[in-house]
């Protein structure tokens, strides 16, 4: 598989499509939102964060989908093997949300009766501040938590759908160093100087019917900061993939991968079974371990969001160049995502 690495300039044509598809190692291409040609409802944007060490982890995320806003917190306890997530809604928000035209600069900020979510970002330096009321057992959620870049890397791609006017760009951020804290009422959670985590910045107009697959890792092996990013499943990739690993301040791009996700006799998927992840030249080779499933299945007629979003312990190797990356036990996440939006 060839993959196309694109070229600095502008996003979309003056028709709305993508100048160019494939991959880049940071955000070269300008995206506009009144350079979108399709209907203005099918935009979606989302600034997604998730920050975690080996015994909790906080997903954040601020989107705009056009007929709804949403401000989401979902906090994991890998050592209870539990979840809780609460997402409030604002309907029709249709960009007031104002989220950021790049992933460099600028603020992004929702809030509402009980909550407020505020990403700041000058420059890159991150700094995610958030509050939301009656949580947990009635308890308030907060957290003040500060990113860096520690990889001058990251994994972006532009993906064309085949209905013309329709494409997803999307940055994902990895290794980023993480210090600041959470806490559930009295109860409070230090991340230390070994804590990473990943940007997922996402802008396009999407198709209505669509399944993604979406895995991350960020962590620390022997030594070595090790993240990767792998995915598949929409749009038209056949100028690049979003398969990437990144070991230290390298990063090294990857072609296609597999989730193996495991199967009862009638052909269910069993997500807290083993899953394993494979590619056909055989630079991918992953075991998963399954500790929670944060499931949600959101059906409003003609809008569904059907998700496992499922995070354990990976272990396995990814043979790179002249290398083989080994690494044993190290949490991240997996998830099968199918959509009617």
């Amino acid at each position: 598989m060839s993959q196309h690495e694109l070229t600095k300039g502008l996003l979309l044509n003056e028709k709305g499509n993508l100048n160019e598809a494939g991959f880049a190692f940071d955000l070269v291409k300008e995206y506009h939102r009144e350079h979108i040609k399709a209907n203005k409802g099918r935009i979606k944007e989302w600034d997604y964060y998730y920050v975690g060490d080996q015994e909790y982890g906080v997903a954040l995320t601020i989107d705009d989908n056009s007929y709804m806003g949403m401000a989401s917190v979902s906090i994991l306890d890998f050592t209870k093997k539990c979840e809780k997530t609460k997402s409030p809604i604002k309907w029709f928000t249709n960009g007031k949300v104002k989220l950021p035209s790049s992933s460099k600069d600028g603020d992004a900020k929702l809030e509402g009766k009980g909550y407020s979510m505020l990403f700041k970002n000058n420059n890159g330096h991150r700094h995610l501040i958030c509050s939301m009321d009656k949580f947990l057992d009635g308890k308030r959620f907060e957290c003040d938590i500060v990113l860096e870049e520690i990889n001058p890397n990251s994994m972006v791609i532009a993906t064309p759908f085949k209905k013309n006017k329709h494409f997803y760009y999307n940055q994902k951020i990895n290794l980023l160093k993480a210090t600041g804290y959470f806490k559930v009422g009295e109860e409070k959670h230090e991340f230390n100087s070994n804590t990473l985590g990943v940007l997922d910045w996402g802008r396009g107009v999407w198709t209505y019917k669509n399944t993604w697959y979406w895995s991350s890792l960020n962590g620390e092996y022997e030594g070595h900061k090790i993240g990767f990013n792998l995915g598949y499943g929409f749009g038209d990739t056949s100028a690049a993939s979003e398969n990437i690993l990144f070991y230290d301040k390298e990063a090294y791009k990857l072609e296609d991968v597999t989730f193996n996700i495991p199967k009862n006799q009638k052909g269910k998927e069993e997500y807290l079974k083993e899953w394993t992840f494979t590619s056909k030249n055989g630079d991918i080779n992953l075991r998963f371990t399954p500790l929670i499933d944060r499931y949600s299945n959101t059906n409003a007629l003609i809008i569904q969001s059907k998700q496992h979003q499922v995070f354990g312990k990976f272990s396995g190797v990814f043979k790179v160049k002249d290398k083989e990356i080994r690494f044993d036990n190290l949490i991240g996440f997996a998830e099968k995502v199918m959509n009617r939006w």
